[in-house]
């Protein structure tokens, strides 16, 4: 948590809540471009900045019946250390952030007449959503200080696993402006928070979209700023350093 002073001398905390985010990737790997979009002038998080799709976890995301799980290589990492979520929760979050602020469709044809009020477009498309294509990457928590805090679970996810037209964002709603598919090199030069040009440096050197090796996380604690990698067995990761 996140002490915040007031005027009045009085001590608040904002709470850090679970997200997710989507990093699609298209032409991978020979001339790899990546989906972003630039959050509005007014936004309380994050102003005027380019990112990728993504937003905070439901209450009801964790009810989703995801056609296809995450693999349980990402599964079991994003148990680790994750009290306030389930990898269910954080997959379905993903896939309805990606549809919400893009119009793209993760998701397999199919009925689904019971949906959710947040699913209803999605499933007006004919779509019921599946997480099989998502691969869990990166995770990060906003440092003490903001707005507001976010612990941030960033998945992979190909373009050709997509339902829908990549170039088409006609679905979109109006989170994000100047949606479009830039190359690693373009992304570097707009506006970017902190950890999405992380980020950036370690989509530089991926070869594969799979469970990677170990995954990054930056953990922003009131104390100190850590750096862990969570490794195959999510309970026993390296052992955390202080960034520099």
């Amino acid at each position: 948590m996140c002490p915040v002073t007031h005027s009045c001398g009085t001590m608040t905390q904002t709470p850090i809540r679970p997200a997710a985010t989507v990093i699609v990737l298209r032409d991978f790997p020979d001339a790899p471009r990546i989906l972003m979009g630039q959050r509005g002038a007014k936004a309380a998080f994050m102003p005027n900045k380019f990112v990728f799709p993504g937003g905070r976890v439901d209450d009801s995301d964790a009810a989703i019946d995801l056609m296809t799980p995450l693999p349980e290589a990402c599964a079991a990492r994003l148990r680790h250390r994750a009290q306030d979520t389930t990898p269910t929760a954080l997959a379905a979050a993903a896939i309805r952030e990606l549809w919400e602020e893009t119009g793209q469709i993760l998701g397999h044809p199919a009925p689904w007449p019971d949906a959710p009020d947040d699913w209803a477009g999605f499933a007006a498309k004919g779509f019921r959503p599946h997480a099989g294509g998502l691969t869990f990457f990166f995770r990060a928590i906003t440092p003490p200080g903001r707005p507001r805090r976010f612990d941030a679970r960033f998945f992979l996810l190909r373009a050709e696993d997509l339902a829908t037209d990549p170039d088409d964002f006609s679905d979109a709603t109006d989170e994000l402006s100047h949606l479009s598919w830039v190359s690693l090199s373009q992304a570097r030069a707009l506006d970017l928070p902190f950890i999405t040009s992380v980020v950036l440096g370690e989509l530089a050197g991926l070869t594969e979209i799979a469970p990677p090796p170990s995954v990054p996380f930056f953990e922003n604690t009131d104390e100190e700023s850590l750096f862990h990698r969570l490794q195959a067995d999510p309970v026993t990761p390296t052992e955390p350093t202080t960034p520099r």
